[in-house]
């Protein structure tokens, strides 16, 4: 096809999906920036992009804007988020007319959803690049170098990670075991944007985990767009040739590795949270007591219209059986509100379910249509005042519901992994309890102790924030 660039063509990739064209040798190729937009999965894969560009020879840039390649690795997930991508695209157009050299990079979920429409807007654009070819990106810059406008958005079966990821942690790092979703909830784009589910071997799992071990980290997250779907795609590899390796099954599996103290895991799904998965999480004591399980609205109608699959009767049960076999842990989720025809008894059965389960956190968001989603196309949209109107009222209620869950530490004695300095305040570090509460002390040592990003450390909370904590050492 036509390139919007003259002279050159746009490449859809050929079938040949290898690793890369491996660089002989890492020369000095300049300097990269990577923004990341939106989730967890998505900064999981900027760490192995990064990765693949310091193999190849790029160091990271001390500026976004004298960067010699700047990748944005996108998020379609709300509009909001979408455009701000686009006005970062003009900023670094105008600056590559000036400087030609410049390697301009659209990785993501926008450059899977808009593919060859973003080369036509914004032609200054060298690689847009599908979340399901982030292993690739060695291969799709020699072709960027060869001269070629390349488009890379196919669907395809992702390849064993077998990058080394730049993390941005030392001491805590994102493990995916399964890509992509098979759920079609009426207002969500990830679908089709991150393709199907795609579940790594548990052995390259526990493979990866181990090797972290033995670099230091010592707390892993497990990702997944669907985390509770872990396994069904792929065959039978237990004696028992009916049972199919799940994600249960995989905790178990990995739980033994040596170094690794915690384990936690995101996203779940409440169609597939299964009792057999909590009473799991309650034998192993590496599992952390924090769960994250989206209920997206409060109300059983505006989850059947969103295919959620579930009623909030069965969201309640889950969380009832964590509460009973785990009493001590936190409890997060995300809720959309002005969602097409939600009323406001609708909208206040959401606010109800968040006092009702004192949730530690929600992630709040309205309602926003995305492309190729059913919801987006239905007549009864409501009003941005109106949306406006109900994320602020719950927004507070969250915030005061958080503050009163968080009260329970005051005077407690919390197990604190330390993950480096507070960027807000050089004398105190960072870190997060067992049940992912963020938490702050001194840098001040006691005794002969010199505390350091990884040291596990019993800090005594002295102050309640909604969404944070402050403490000090307790010996």
């Amino acid at each position: 096809m036509e390139s919007p660039r003259s002279g050159l063509t746009v490449l859809k990739t050929n079938q040949n999906h290898s690793q890369s064209n491996p660089t002989t040798a890492a020369t000095n190729r300049g300097s990269y920036w990577i923004t990341t937009f939106g989730c967890q999965m998505n900064k999981a894969d900027s760490e192995r992009m990064a990765g693949i560009l310091e193999k190849m020879g790029y160091q990271e840039a001390q500026a976004e804007l004298k960067a010699d390649l700047v990748l944005y690795n996108t998020c379609t997930i709300r509009d909001n988020a979408e455009q701000k991508v686009y006005s970062y695209l003009g900023r670094q157009a105008q600056r590559k007319q000036l400087s030609p050299h410049l390697k301009l990079i659209v990785a993501g979920c926008v450059a899977q959803q808009e593919g060859e429409a973003l080369l036509r807007r914004v032609p200054e654009i060298d690689l847009v690049m599908g979340p399901q070819h982030a292993n690739r990106l060695e291969t799709l810059l020699n072709q960027v170098d060869n001269g070629q406008q390349v488009l890379a958005t196919e669907e395809l079966h992702i390849i064993e990670d077998l990058t080394t990821a730049r993390r941005d942690s030392k001491t805590c790092a994102w493990v995916n075991v399964i890509y992509g979703c098979n759920e079609r909830c009426t207002y969500c784009v990830v679908p089709s944007v991150r393709g199907k589910e795609q579940s790594r071997t548990p052995e390259a799992i526990r493979l990866e985990i181990e090797n972290l071990s033995k670099n230091g980290f010592k707390e892993i997250t497990l990702l997944g767009q669907n985390i509770d779907a872990y396994g069904r795609d792929l065959k039978a590899i237990t004696s028992q040739a009916s049972k199919q390796f799940n994600f249960r099954d995989l905790l178990y599996y990995i739980h033994d590795t040596k170094g690794i103290e915690r384990i936690r895991f995101a996203t779940s799904h409440p169609r597939y949270f299964t009792n057999e998965l909590i009473d799991a999480c309650a034998e192993l004591p590496k599992v952390c007591e924090h769960f994250h399980i989206p209920f997206q609205s409060g109300d059983n109608e505006i989850l059947r219209m969103m295919s959620r699959g579930y009623t909030i009767e069965k969201y309640k049960q889950i969380i009832d059986r964590i509460k009973q076999l785990i009493p001590d842990s936190s409890i997060s989720a995300d809720v959309i509100v002005a969602f097409p025809g939600e009323t406001d008894k609708q909208f206040k059965n959401t606010l109800s379910i968040i006092e009702d389960i004192e949730f530690d956190q929600v992630n709040t968001a309205a309602y926003s249509p995305r492309p190729n989603t059913p919801a987006a196309k239905w007549s009864n949209q409501i009003s941005e005042a109106i949306k406006v109107e109900r994320l602020k009222e719950l927004n507070k209620l969250v915030e005061r519901v958080a503050k009163k869950k968080n009260a329970r530490y005051k005077d407690k004695i919390e197990e604190v992994l330390i993950e480096g300095i507070n960027p807000k305040n050089e004398n105190q570090f960072m870190g997060r309890t067992r049940t992912n509460r963020l938490t702050f002390f001194s840098t001040d040592t006691i005794g002969n102790k010199n505390y350091k990003p990884g040291d596990l450390i019993n800090i005594k909370i002295k102050e309640i924030r909604a969404f944070s904590l402050t403490g000090e050492a307790y010996e």
